[in-house]
């Protein structure tokens, strides 16, 4: 299928691995200039050179910001050119005991997590509703409404973006500029890769042993009963990025296996 997307530039934060960069390379298959961005500069040039190798025809580039530090959050801003597609999609999570989680640990996560998002967004939504095209997607998780108990904090975070997501396509009323929220469930990124092999290693199982382990005694809603590709996630932002999806507005994606249930 044509989406639609040649000629587009798009802006992912936190997009050198993971649904991150399976989202550049998806975009990039469509046409997409891409943009990455990393906290450090060396993952950016690795993430971005495989990219320029396998999409020659497309322009791929990248600007290294940590989203924690304001300044370079300012800086970012002016170094960018007109985006196209906005993907809020940096995240970072801190697990670990609610009581015995600081201060620190929460206003950080909602410092890179959710302010982040806000602050591209105020800097790039003008340009797009006087262009009256655009798409900004803020990629969110099952966290934000299952919330385990050793990651609260970083559940608040992601149930935020539904509301910042909302308000902002309010904004949007009568043009071709769309916001949505993306919901992954338990994908197979790094982080999680590596919790399986640390896991398997600990108790002396296969990697398979443990994921099945996974969704019959800890993700047990999940319908999918596996972790989801990082690919099967990124599809999905792909077409909301495009054209076709013009009808899809203000709106709540679940690409979460079943897991948060419900019937809207």
């Amino acid at each position: 299928m044509n989406l639609k997307l040649q000629g587009k530039t798009a802006f992912i934060t936190g997009s050198t691995a993971g649904i991150g960069f399976a989202t550049a390379k998806s975009l990039a298959q469509e046409g997409v200039d891409v943009i990455l961005n990393s906290r450090t500069t060396m993952k950016l040039k690795a993430a971005v050179v495989k990219l320029q190798h396998e999409f020659p025809a497309v322009s791929i580039s990248g600007f290294a910001a940590d989203f924690s530090k304001s300044n370079e959050v300012q800086a970012l801003l002016k170094k960018l050119p007109e985006i196209d597609i906005l993907i809020n999609n940096v995240g970072i999570y801190a697990a670990g005991s609610y009581f015995e989680s600081s201060d620190e640990d929460w206003y950080r996560q909602f410092e890179v997590n959710v302010m982040s998002g806000v602050r591209l967004s105020k800097s790039i939504l003008p340009n797009m509703l006087a262009k009256n095209w655009g798409r900004i997607l803020f990629i969110s998780s099952e966290c934000a409404t299952l919330v385990p108990t050793d990651m609260i904090s970083y559940s608040m975070t992601k149930a935020a973006l539904h509301a910042v997501s909302r308000g902002l396509a309010q904004v949007t009323k009568g043009s071709e500029v769309t916001v949505n929220t993306v919901v992954p469930g338990s994908t197979l990124s790094e982080g999680a890769e590596q919790f399986l092999k640390t896991e398997a290693k600990k108790k002396g199982k296969t990697i398979a042993q443990v994921e099945e382990s996974f969704f019959t005694e800890v993700r047990t809603s999940s319908l999918l009963q596996r972790f989801a590709k990082v690919e099967e996630v990124a599809h999905t932002i792909t077409y909301l990025c495009s054209p076709l999806a013009a009808a899809t507005n203000g709106s709540v994606i679940k690409v979460d296996g079943g897991s948060t249930g419900g019937i809207v």
